[in-house]
C-alpha cells in the first residue's frame, strides 16, 4: 500500500495514533492541523519562560493502548507509573490521609485501602465499598450518577471524601451530568478488574514532545492549515480528498478526520450526508490548571487530592513548581488569572505540608474550555465508519467504550486507521 496517500485531519492523540497505524501499514500519511501546536487537547507550550502542559493529564495503568502508543515511539521512559495505587488526600479538617491499595488480589486490594482511609468513618467506608460493587454492575444505566448515588444512600461524607475527588476529575463533569454507565465503566475497569489497573501515571516530559515524536514519523505535517471540507461530489460513495487553505482541493485515497464535534460539523458541513449522528448533542467541559512557582523547593509531594476545595488535585512538577488542577471548571472560566492564582495559592498553602511559610514567586493560568465532551443522554456516539467508504472519523469523544480520555483518543485513532486500511485493501467492514 506504499503508493496510497491518506490525509489525517487533527494533530491530537487520535489523529497521531491513526497516522502511526497507517504508516505501519505502508500508507503515506499527511497530517493537517489548523493550529501551530501538536497534541490537540494534550499539548504544551512556553509560558513565562517555562514549558507547561495545557492541563495536567494523567492516565491509569489500565490505559493500555495509550501506554503502548508511547512505547512505540521509544519513549516509555518518560511515563511515570505508580507501583501500586496510592493517593495522598489532604483536608483542612482531617489533615493528611492515604488511600493506598494493599498487595492483595482485586477487589480485596481496594477493601484494604478503604479500611485505612481516615477521611471516612467506618460506616461510610462500608457504604462506599458496597456501593462500588453495585455500581460496577450498572454498566447500562443511563441514570445521572449523582442521582444513582443518592438512591444508594451515599451521603455528604462519602461524596466529599471519595466520589467527588476521584470521579469528577476522572469524568471531568459534575456527577449529575454523567451517566451511571460511564462511572460504572471506570469502577469496573480501573478499581475492580485488576489490582494494578488504577495505578496513576503521567508524563515526565511536556506532552508536546510526545506529539512531536509521533508527527516526525509521518510523511508530511501541515501546521496552521485549516481544512475547509471533504472533497466529495453528489452521488459519490468515496471522497476525492480534502479542501484546504483558501479552497485548494488536494487529492487523497482516504481521509481520517480526528477533531472534536464542533470542528467535525464544520468540516463535514452536513454530517447527516456522511451518515454521522447529530453533532450538537455534546457538552464541552473545561479544565483549568493554575501553575504556581514558590520559594520552598522540592516538597516530596508528587501529587495529592484536596477535599472541600476548588482544586481537586495538586501535582509537584519540579523544584518549587506546583500545578493545581481544577476539573469541571466551567464556573471559573470567567475569573481573572490573578484571582485564580491567589485562590489556588491560598488553597494549597492551607492544605499542603511544607508551604505554611512559603512565598509565591509567580503564577500563571492555562484554560482548556473544551477539555472533554460529554454526550447528552440518549445521544448516539459514532464509531469510525461513515457513509463514505474511504472516510473515517476519530476522537476521544467517539464511541470507543471509554469516556473522553487520552486512552479513548488513541483507541479511536487506531480504529479509524483500521477502517481506512480495510477500505484501501478491498476488505469490507461489517
Amino acid at each position: 500500500m506504499a503508493e496510497r496517500r491518506v490525509a489525517v485531519v487533527g494533530a491530537g492523540l487520535a489523529g497521531l495514533a491513526a497516522g502511526l497505524e497507517l504508516e505501519r501499514a505502508g500508507v503515506a500519511v499527511e497530517l493537517f492541523e489548523r493550529t501551530r501546536l501538536l497534541g490537540g487537547r494534550a499539548t504544551s507550550f512556553r509560558m513565562g519562560g517555562a514549558e507547561v502542559d495545557n492541563g495536567q493529564h494523567v492516565f491509569l495503568a489500565c490505559c493500555t493502548e495509550l501506554i503502548q502508543f508511547v512505547e512505540q515511539l521509544g519513549m516509555a521512559h518518560v511515563l511515570h507509573l505508580q507501583q501500586r495505587f496510592d493517593a495522598l488526600v489532604l483536608s483542612r479538617e482531617r489533615g493528611a490521609s492515604r488511600l493506598r491499595a494493599a498487595p492483595l488480589p482485586a477487589p480485596w486490594h481496594l477493601v484494604a485501602a478503604l479500611a485505612g482511609y481516615r477521611q471516612l468513618s467506618w460506616a461510610a467506608k462500608l457504604s462506599v465499598a458496597r456501593t462500588l460493587e453495585r455500581a460496577a454492575r450498572a454498566r447500562g444505566d443511563a441514570t445521572p450518577f449523582a442521582v444513582w448515588l443518592a438512591r444508594h444512600r451515599q451521603g455528604r461524607e462519602a461524596m466529599r471524601a471519595f466520589w467527588e475527588p476521584f470521579f469528577v476529575p476522572a469524568l471531568n463533569a459534575p456527577l449529575d451530568q454523567v451517566s451511571t454507565a460511564d462511572a460504572a465503566f471506570i469502577i469496573a475497569t480501573a478499581f475492580l478488574a485488576d489490582a494494578g489497573a488504577a495505578r496513576f501515571g503521567y508524563s515526565a516530559v511536556p506532552l508536546a514532545r510526545i506529539a512531536a515524536a509521533a508527527a516526525e514519523r509521518l510523511d508530511r505535517v501541515h501546521l496552521g492549515t485549516p481544512v475547509l471540507g471533504v472533497d466529495v461530489m453528489p452521488g459519490d460513495n468515496e471522497a476525492r480528498g480534502l479542501i484546504v487553505g483558501e479552497g485548494s482541493r488536494v487529492p487523497f485515497d482516504a481521509v481520517v478526520i480526528a477533531v472534536p464535534p464542533p470542528q467535525l460539523a464544520r468540516v463535514l458541513g452536513e454530517p447527516e450526508r456522511f451518515g454521522v449522528p447529530p453533532l450538537d448533542a455534546y457538552e464541552p467541559h473545561a479544565i483549568i490548571d493554575v501553575h504556581l512557582w514558590h520559594d520552598r523547593g522540592r516538597l516530596g509531594l508528587d501529587f495529592a487530592a484536596l477535599i472541600d476545595s476548588p482544586v481537586q488535585w495538586v501535582f509537584e512538577k519540579g523544584d518549587g513548581y506546583l500545578c493545581c488542577s481544577m476539573s469541571a471548571a466551567d464556573e471559573y472560566l470567567r475569573r481573572q488569572a490573578d484571582e485564580l492564582v491567589r485562590c489556588c495559592w491560598d488553597e494549597v498553602v492551607a492544605a499542603v505540608p511544607g508551604l505554611a511559610r512559603a512565598r509565591l514567586v509567580r503564577g500563571s493560568v492555562t484554560r482548556s474550555r473544551d477539555a472533554t465532551y460529554v454526550a447528552r443522554p440518549g445521544c448516539e456516539r459514532p464509531g469510525p465508519a461513515t457513509a463514505l467508504a474511504n472516510v473515517a472519523i476519530a476522537g476521544s469523544w467517539t464511541n470507543t467504550g471509554w469516556p473522553d480520555t487520552m486512552e479513548s483518543a488513541v483507541r479511536s485513532g487506531r480504529a479509524a486507521a483500521q477502517y481506512v486500511i480495510d477500505a484501501l485493501s478491498g476488505a469490507r467492514v461489517a
